[in-house]
């Protein structure tokens, strides 16, 4: 119902706007007798219309559809940013101790002299690694609990309206957000079942993959953007034994 009335709503406007014009030709004519004149006005003001479509919705509309995507995406990698920096490194810092067998996997030592051609390379090479992980290698338990600790802050993150227009990260974050489920609706992790062990592996597994990719492409963006940024991602690299926040 509220449908059809907006559509008798914009009928009627567009009635109202056609009469308003036909009335100031008519008030035109009235004062100056001369069809003439409003006949050559009047088509060029039909010729013009065209042109005016292809300016208003085809030039501007696409500039400033393009500049608002911009700031939304800049928004995203804010959002991106908070979430790396609040469990995104810390997993893949877990994830890396669950290594049992990962073939293909290329040495991610970042570091400021890094360039677009090398963030492309390792992130070629990343798809086409074949990871194999054990839970029983690292610290699940340690895991666990800071899922536990983080689920509130990553249901703030699924609520971003904004994360329709971010295929990778919304992938990713709904992965974690499952895992950090499957961890919650477990008790002591410690004596789980065979079966229960390569079913949580199998989903850190699919976590790992997707946050490594993301992971490259954040780095990569901070690289180009947020030098002072990159510079604390690079010295804080899980993958970097040697990493140390501190500048030496």
């Amino acid at each position: 119902m509220k449908e059809k009335s907006k559509i008798r709503q914009q009928i009627g406007f567009g009635v109202f706007l056609v009469a308003l014009s036909v009335l100031f030709y008519t008030i035109h004519f009235l004062f100056f007798h001369d069809w003439h004149h409003i006949f050559i006005y009047l088509v060029g003001d039909i010729a013009f219309v065209p042109i005016e479509v292809l300016l208003v919705t085809v030039i501007i509309h696409k500039l400033l559809e393009a500049r608002d995507k911009r700031a939304m995406l800049e928004k995203m990698n804010m959002v991106i940013g908070a979430f790396f920096s609040e469990i995104g490194t810390e997993l893949l810092g877990y994830f890396r101790d669950f290594e049992d067998r990962v073939v293909g996997m290329p040495d991610i030592l970042v570091d400021v002299e890094w360039n677009e051609e090398d963030f492309d390379k390792i992130g070629k090479a990343l798809k086409n690694i074949d990871y194999v992980l054990d839970v029983r290698r690292g610290d699940l338990k340690g895991l666990q609990e800071l899922m536990k600790e983080k689920r509130g802050f990553l249901v703030r993150l699924l609520e971003n309206p904004n994360l329709l227009e971010h295929d990778l990260f919304t992938n990713t974050l709904w992965a974690v957000f499952h895992l950090a489920d499957e961890l919650s609706r477990r008790g002591d992790v410690d004596g789980l079942p065979e079966n229960d062990y390569k079913h949580i592996s199998g989903d850190i597994q699919r976590v790992y993959r997707l946050l490594m990719r993301q992971w490259l492409d954040y780095l990569k963006h901070l690289k180009e953007n947020y030098p002072y940024l990159f510079s604390l991602a690079i010295r804080t690299n899980p993958f970097n034994p040697d990493a140390s926040v501190e500048v030496k």
